[in-house]
């Protein structure tokens, strides 16, 4: 059977069609690329595209195949990269003029593994530039759209992943999230984005934004497909001093878990009075916890630190950690940088040292705080943002600053944390649902996602009339 060129699967439909013969690689490949070539003179998702490499790479894991030896449920899987992980002898940007030239001698850790795994990479995508940039027309490359509507934002900075995905020109990618990054563009595309616990993916060979809130993780139409990149790319990596020994669990056989008998806990004051979320966004997450009580689980509230000074923590240690990477680059040539990188970054030169020390004193204290709030519950669940995403032109330099925003909590704590799609505003655009967990419990925040996912609707809903496809249908609700 050749796949139709307006389809693609998710990652687990295409490991049974492949291993059933359904389809072929390179069959599975070309159906993402018409995609590529219908959308992304909209979707600006790539930078670099790698396309005769990955067909040359398609043929060599088909004959994998056909010799019965696939690599991993990844085998033949078609991903992109946000482009700022090194990949030997492809050009890695971080959607800089800075680094318009730069081509790594060596894959980062991720890359590796994720090779290793079969998987056939497409090219590099698009980000905010340095992970921090926000949508900028100044640079190089044109900045991602949001794939339900171009005049809207994607969300950063792992825009292109969120685009690249909800569109079908890759099954899966890469994202790191350092104050959200991986959550915020999954939630404005209307996709699934796992922020894994801090050292439970290495970030060896990924450009640093914050080197002790970075994170890497996978960005995928579903939690199920999440937990299939996870288990390929998590694991200790002795070159990243930041990486945890921690073993690593078999996450596709916990989804099955599911979510019955487990405590939710609900920290209201973050999205009803810290920084309020608009009315659509609230119904939908009210709709959500509806359907977990349902799934069997048990919803409980509970109060933090006001959201603010979990945001305050995050703003002082990202900006004063980016800064001391990017500081000699600000003096010599400024001019290299677009404006939003430039003035977000520089921001960090205002802080002392005596604020960065007490930010990150007083992350432990938030992060106790946490923990102690948890331990009598299982997953912390909220809006993944306040509302759906704002047009792309227009947007203040510190609009994260502005309106807090209940992603960067998790980077200050380091939990795992994944956004799903749990609805649209009036206008069609997506709303996210977070669900966060213990530290290194992603099975657990993953299969209360797969749970929600199957239990509703949100899954059969895309971002493009060449959609719905056959194998993308899920269960109403």
């Amino acid at each position: 059977m050749t796949l139709p060129d307006t389809a693609v699967p998710t990652i687990a439909q295409a490991r049974r069609m492949l291993s059933g013969r359904e389809i072929s690689v390179p069959e599975l490949v070309e159906a993402c690329l018409s995609r590529v070539a219908a959308y992304e003179d909209t979707a600006h998702a790539f930078v670099t595209r790698t396309i005769e490499t990955a067909r040359a790479e398609a043929r060599t894991l088909q004959a994998e195949l056909d010799a019965g030896r696939p690599r991993s449920p990844l085998h033949g899987i078609p991903i992109g990269l946000k482009d700022i992980y090194d990949t030997q002898g492809v050009l890695t940007t971080a959607h800089s003029k800075v680094l318009e030239d730069n081509i790594p001698a060596e894959d980062a850790t991720t890359v590796t593994r994720l090779r290793q795994a079969g998987t056939v990479s497409l090219g590099k995508l698009s980000t905010w530039e340095f992970a921090i940039g926000g949508p900028s027309f100044d640079l190089p490359w044109p900045p991602a759209t949001n794939p339900w509507n171009s005049d809207h934002d994607p969300g950063g900075s792992s825009s292109g992943t969120g685009a690249a995905v909800a569109t079908g020109m890759v099954i899966a990618g890469m994202g790191t999230d350092t104050g959200g990054s991986i959550r915020i563009p999954a939630a404005r595309c209307g996709i699934a984005g796992l922020k894994p616990t801090y050292g439970r993916v290495s970030r060896r060979g990924v450009i640093p934004l914050a080197w002790s809130l970075d994170h890497a993780g996978p960005m995928c139409w579903t939690a199920e497909d999440c937990a299939l990149m996870l288990q390929e790319i998590a694991g200790h990596d002795p070159l990243d001093p930041a990486s945890a020994r921690a073993a690593v669990p078999d996450y596709t056989t916990a989804l099955a878990q599911g979510i019955r008998g487990k405590r939710i806990v609900v920290p209201r004051h973050f999205f009803e009075t810290d920084s309020p979320a608009d009315a659509d966004c609230l119904a939908a997450f009210e709709e959500a916890l509806g359907v977990l009580r349902g799934l069997g689980a048990t919803v409980t509230g509970i109060r933090l630190s006001p959201l603010q000074d979990y945001v305050a923590c995050q703003t002082v240690i990202s900006r004063s950690e980016s800064y001391t990477g990017h500081e000699i680059n600000l003096k010599t040539r400024p001019g290299d940088y677009g404006r939003f990188a430039r003035e977000r970054i520089t921001l960090g030169a205002f802080y002392t040292a005596a604020d960065y020390l007490q930010a990150q004193r007083r992350r432990r204290e938030l992060s106790a705080e946490f923990a102690q709030a948890m331990s009598g519950a299982d997953l912390c669940v909220l809006p993944t943002l306040p509302g759906a995403a704002p047009p792309m032109r227009g947007q203040s330099t510190h609009a994260m600053l502005e309106r807090p925003l209940y992603v960067q909590p998790f980077n200050v704590t380091g939990s795992p944390a994944l956004s799903v799609c749990n609805g649209f505003s009036p206008a069609g655009l997506p709303f996210g649902l977070q669900i966060v967990g213990h530290p290194f419990d992603e099975a657990g925040v993953l299969a209360a996602g797969h749970a929600y996912e199957q239990a509703t609707a949100w899954r059969a809903r895309h971002a493009n009339p060449l959609h719905p496809s056959p194998w993308a249908a899920a269960p109403a609700v």
